[in-house]
């Protein structure tokens, strides 16, 4: 067998891996437009054209890399195999392309597929061997490497094109290139080690065919550029393709975001046309409505205009004509009726759909803010109404008054301002606690609103338990009046708290406008005034605004600020008065009683500076030191003249319900060394109404031996509870039934009573402001055991106690010893 030699021509070699490289390269992004092609007619129309083109492309690889093997003699080709060899090459390229198009590519599709593609292949390599006019063998090992670098090229042109086929990011080209060349480098590589199984000699075909002689450097040449301009133009074409894929795609992707947000934002958006004519809703819509969109679509928008409450009919209309006349958002609130029978608040607005300058219809995006508003109103509330009471509150009540004063006409008779604190309250408060005093203020308001009731009024709570009203009528005045006697009169009614009746009472002061101030601010402050002149002349009254009253107050002020001063100046003293035993007339006790000497005004009078003293919170100091200074002055005259009595002590409300009462007075008779059982506490029935804590109190008290009296009997309520419930040891009358006891049959009953009552109870009984004879006798012939009074003495200083009683006693008792 003559075997015929040939060469390479390194250039075309070169030129045939280009092909290679360009091909692969298209091969990979042809596999991208199948896999992107979603219609079934633009996959077919890409899976087929992309077959055809790729098919080309290796197959110019193909033939170029023949071309590029010069052989010792003329070869021509068989044109019939050279077209079956093209053929074979667009079905190698069809399978690539369905099996990478193909969302899932397993591994047993991977490797089938590359099975197909590798015979696909080296059939078209060896039918276009077939197709040269010489005589081929083949070494079987050579053949057998080449077949083995098929299907490794194939599976793995197949994984890439699958893997980068819908990368189209800068990164994806250079990866796609990158897989180009070691696909090319694959391709040529068993193109090549195929040739190099071939084995020419001459035979019997040698001649060339007509029309198929040509240069085959040249043919080389054309084959490879003709095929990089088909490669180029698919590129291209796919390319552009992408391009305008990306549009459609970006077109749809952005007309799936917007459908998105349309059917899933949480405001309610209704399209109406130009016509009028409803033509889509979102379910946000049926949510807040409480309607099937089904009904609504394709009906007209007035249709909408029925679920709005009627007085928001007309103005919902109006904005939307506004919108579409304008062109221009516009905006409204209103209030529909929603399916189930509630009404929803709406906030709507009103978006003209603009194209191309035209309005073509308008978009309502309405929003369910019923709890916005609710929250408003929350807050609404909550800035200028009382929290405890619902009253309105200071804020709001000098709005009203200022709006008062400027709606007010020139000659009319004005308004009243009336303000009001209830008396006693702090007393409830302190004793009950803060809960059982926020229940009784509201009871106070609810009797308030009662007496109001069928006036013009407007009510406001100050604070604590001062409340303040305005007033309208025609004569003002006269009406002012009847409505502070009408508060009076049901303040007053008892108050049930905690299984007792409690009675408290209203001290009112009232301010004309514009008589007595032209403005909020000075109107208030009359009022006020007027308020604590009542409270000045002893409560349970009104009394309207007079400018000699601005003179208690300055009064009032200047004695605040001095007494601040007093206990530090050592103005303070305490007298003492005698307690006598009606039976032998000796002093059995002293009660001590505080007094203020002032530099300037001189001696001023318990009554007035006390109250101050309680208002201000001074009255737990200065108790705390009235106490120290009796329990100190009794020491000493024990220690000096042996007058083993008991001091009386009065404790105020605050000083009883001070946070380790019991521990502070175990102190001081510490400090000052007087045994407690020459101690006596004075309390009023007003401390006495938080009836578990007070007895815890009392109960600590007697066990350390101190005496309890209570003072004011009588003028309380409930007291016969008391007398039951606490350890007491001692009633005291008070004086106003002693007063008139000569006089009023009424009084003497009541005094006889307590005597007997506490007698029965193992109490004794002591009565203060005994003042005549007549008084001492009814009293003695009653079986009252002891009384303090003018008509025994007055409150003496210490000195004068010592010269009146103790010195006397001093001298007797050296006379005796002597």
């Amino acid at each position: 067998m003559n075997h015929i030699h040939g060469s390479y021509n390194i250039s075309i070699v070169i030129l045939s891996y280009l092909v290679a490289v360009v091909a692969s390269y298209a091969a990979l992004d042809l596999a991208g437009r199948v896999s992107a092609a979603r219609n079934g007619k633009n996959r077919a129309m890409w899976l087929f054209g992309g077959a055809i083109f790729m098919g080309f492309g290796i197959w110019g690889m193909h033939f170029v890399g023949m071309l590029a093997y010069k052989l010792s003699i003329p070869v021509s080709y068989d044109f019939a195999w050279v077209v079956l060899s093209i053929v074979v090459a667009v079905l190698a390229s069809l399978i690539a392309l369905h099996v990478v198009g193909r969302d899932d590519l397993g591994i047993r599709r991977l490797l089938l597929g590359g099975t197909l593609m590798a015979i696909g292949i080296t059939a078209m390599h060896y039918t276009g061997m077939t197709a040269m006019r010489v005589g081929i063998t083949y070494d079987p090992i050579l053949f057998s490497l080449s077949v083995a670098i098929a299907l490794a090229a194939s599976v793995a042109a197949l994984w890439l094109s699958h893997y980068f086929r819908r990368d189209h990011s800068w990164k994806g080209v250079m990866y796609k290139l990158g897989s180009g060349l070691v696909m090319g480098a694959a391709i040529a590589g068993m193109h090549y080690t195929g040739m190099a199984a071939a084995r020419f000699h001459k035979g019997n075909q040698t001649e060339l065919l007509p029309g198929m002689k040509m240069n085959q450097e040249v043919l080389a040449y054309v084959v490879a550029l003709g095929t990089v301009i088909l490669l180029s133009f698919v590129l291209f074409v796919i390319f552009f393709d992408k391009r305008l894929s990306s549009k459609d795609q970006e077109i749809v992707e952005r007309g799936k975001w917007y459908k998105s947000l349309y059917e899933n934002h949480l405001d309610g958006i209704i399209t109406i046309d130009i016509d009028n004519q409803i033509v889509d809703m979102n379910p946000a819509v049926s949510l807040i409505l409480g309607i099937r969109s089904m009904d609504y679509i394709n009906q007209p928008a007035s249709a909408l205009l029925e679920l709005h409450v009627e007085q928001y009919r007309e103005q919902a209309k109006q904005t939307f004509v506004a919108s579409l006349r304008k062109g221009q958002p516009q905006t409204t609130e209103s209030v529909v009726i929603h399916r189930e029978g509630h009404l929803v608040h709406l906030s709507t607005l009103s978006v003209p759909v603009n194209i191309e300058e035209d309005v073509k219809g308008t978009y309502l995006i309405i929003r369910d803010i019923t709890e916005e508003k609710r929250a408003k109103e929350t807050i609404q509330q909550m800035a200028y109404h009382d929290e405890l009471t619902g009253l309105p509150n200071r804020r709001l009540l000098m709005r009203t008054l200022e709006e008062a004063i400027r709606n007010e006409e020139a000659g009319s008779s004005g308004f009243g301002v009336l303000v009001m604190d209830i008396d006693r309250f702090k007393m409830i408060n302190d004793s009950l606690g803060h809960a059982v005093g926020d229940q009784f203020l509201r009871m106070v308001t609810e009797r308030i609103t009662q007496a109001a009731a069928g006036m013009n009024v407007m009510t406001a709570r100050m604070g604590g338990d001062e409340f303040t009203l305005i007033c309208h009528g025609d004569p003002i005045r006269d009406t002012s009046v009847i409505l502070a006697q009408r508060l009076i009169d049901y303040i007053q009614i008892p108050y049930r708290l905690k299984d007792n009746d409690f009675y408290v009472t209203a001290s009112i002061g009232i301010a004309i406008y514009p008589h007595h101030a032209e403005n909020a601010e000075y109107l208030l402050k009359n009022a006020d005034t007027a308020m604590y002149e009542v409270k000045r002349n002893g409560k349970n009254g009104f009394q309207f605004y007079s400018s000699q009253f601005d003179e208690h107050v300055m009064e009032k002020i200047e004695l605040e600020g001095a007494l601040r001063k007093a206990v530090e100046r050592n103005e303070l003293l305490v007298h003492y008065q005698p307690q006598i035993s009606i039976q032998n007339e000796q002093v059995i006790g002293v009660e001590a009683l505080l007094r203020w000497i002032h530099p300037e005004k001189g001696l001023i009078p318990p009554g007035t500076f006390i109250p101050i003293a309680e208002e201000t919170g001074m009255i737990g100091e200065i108790g705390a030191w009235v106490l120290r200074e009796a329990c100190r002055q009794m020491q000493q005259w024990q220690s000096r003249y042996g007058w083993n009595v008991p001091v009386s002590v009065n404790l105020s409300t605050q000083q009883f319900h001070q946070e380790n009462l019991v521990g502070s007075i175990k102190g001081i008779l510490e400090e000052t060394g007087l045994k407690p059982e020459y101690l006596e506490i004075e309390i009023t029935e007003s401390m006495m109404m938080d009836a578990i804590r007070s007895s815890q109190i009392l109960r600590e008290l007697t066990e350390l031996g101190i005496r309890i009296s209570m003072d004011d009997f009588g003028t309380g309520y409930s007291s016969l509870s008391y007398l039951k419930m606490f350890p007491i040891q001692k009633l005291k009358i008070d004086r106003s039934f002693i007063k008139d006891i000569t006089r009023n049959e009424d009084d003497r009953a009541i005094v006889a009573t307590i005597i007997a009552m506490a007698h029965n109870l193992k109490m004794d009984v002591i009565a203060e402001g005994v003042e005549t004879k007549e008084q001492l006798d009814f009293l003695m012939n009653n079986g009252c055991d002891d009384i303090q009074g003018y008509y025994f003495s007055k409150p003496l200083s210490s000195s004068d106690v010592e010269s009146k009683y103790l010195t006397i006693m001093d001298e007797l008792s050296k006379e005796a010893s002597s």
